[in-house]
């Protein structure tokens, strides 16, 4: 009995440092009742098999090569808006276009806004207008205008002006410009309507110039009448607006043109053309010719007959002695009452 137990005590000391050596040292986490740890991630996944795909079947068609990004054709870089571009200039209006230099020489210029409702667009500087013929009348000075009014008056050199300029025997050179473009109100009343003026909307013409030296002033009442009226029936016909001598007092020597709407297209049309002034002048008058009657006097108030005395016969001034009546008719003096001198104050 001893002998057998002696016996499993040796084999199981044998047994003891083989199985010590195969065991595993416990780590930081492992479980302290000795329960084994389980394997790690890493060790699973090399432990597995990883199947691998079947090589290409010699008929399959070949795959285009997949074109990598460092491959592709390189792209412009965005263009960045520029912080300050300048802004596009606004289209030419149908006026502009129309007013070309076979019409007039008339170059635009920036819109001009303020002070007030004064200013306007499509302004043009009209320096000249260009007949057909390509000979210039030129405005002095030149006018600021809208490009409808510079328009305007362009058309009325060329249509009424030059044809009445060649009815005299010569042709228009210049135009004499009163007044175009001013900020004011009308008439220069302070306080008064924005003028046409204010607008670049209205031009005041004082006189033309022919080749020949000629001016034919539009107020001028040495002009003959015939000519001045063919000039008004010209812009009446033109301009919604006409102011001469006669409309308002301002206008006197010069006429005033624009092109101001209104209501059911109502025009104005007020320009008196006067006769002109008579060569010579009127002699005074003859002297009165001996042969010719008498003039009747008036009576004089010491010659009427009294009320009183016209009922007594004897009460006329024939029955009275002379002294008296020379007495009678000297008139009464006056007896003025003294007046006593007032002192004046004295400032310093």
């Amino acid at each position: 009995m001893v002998t057998v137990a002696a016996l499993v005590l040796m084999i199981d000391a044998a047994a003891t440092p083989a199985a010590a050596a195969r065991k595993p040292s416990r780590g930081l986490f492992d479980s302290p009742f000795g329960a084994p740890p389980l394997p790690k991630a890493r060790d699973r996944a090399r432990a597995a098999k990883v199947p691998l795909p079947r090589p290409r079947p010699p008929e399959a068609p070949h795959a285009e090569p997949e074109v990598r990004p460092a491959e592709a054709a390189p792209q412009a870089p965005p263009q960045q808006p520029a912080e300050a571009a300048a802004p596009e200039p606004p289209k030419p209006s149908a006026c502009r276009q129309a007013l070309t230099e076979d019409v007039a020489i008339a170059p635009s210029i920036p819109d001009i806004h303020g002070p007030g409702d004064c200013g306007g667009e499509d302004l043009v500087r009209l320096e000249a207008v260009v007949l057909s013929g390509g000979a210039r009348v030129k405005l002095r000075p030149a006018a600021i205008l809208r490009c409808k009014m510079a328009a305007a008056i362009a058309d009325w050199v060329r249509g009424d002006v030059a044809p009445l300029a060649a009815s005299l025997g010569s042709a228009v050179s210049d135009l004499d410009n009163f007044d175009s473009f001013e900020c004011r109100g009308r008439n220069r009343i302070n306080g008064a309507q924005l003028s046409e003026h204010g607008r670049a909307n209205a031009l005041d013409v004082r006189a033309f110039t022919l080749a020949n030296g000629q001016q034919i002033g539009l107020t001028d009442r040495g002009v003959p009448r015939e000519t001045r009226e063919r000039v008004l029936h010209s812009v009446c016909t033109r301009f919604t607006t006409v102011l001469g001598p006669g409309s308002d007092g301002y206008h006197e020597d010069h006429i005033h043109l624009d092109l101001m709407e209104r209501r059911n297209n109502y025009r104005i049309c007020q320009w008196d053309v006067w006769d002109p002034l008579p060569s010579v002048a009127p002699l005074l008058p003859a002297e009165r010719p001996a042969e010719a009657p008498p003039r009747e006097v008036s009576s004089t108030p010491e010659e009427k007959p009294d009320a009183d005395s016209a009922s007594k016969p004897d009460a006329g001034p024939a029955a009275q002695p002379d002294a008296q009546r020379t007495e009678d008719a000297s008139p009464p003096l006056k007896q003025t009452a003294p007046t006593k001198k007032r002192r004046g104050n004295r400032r310093f």
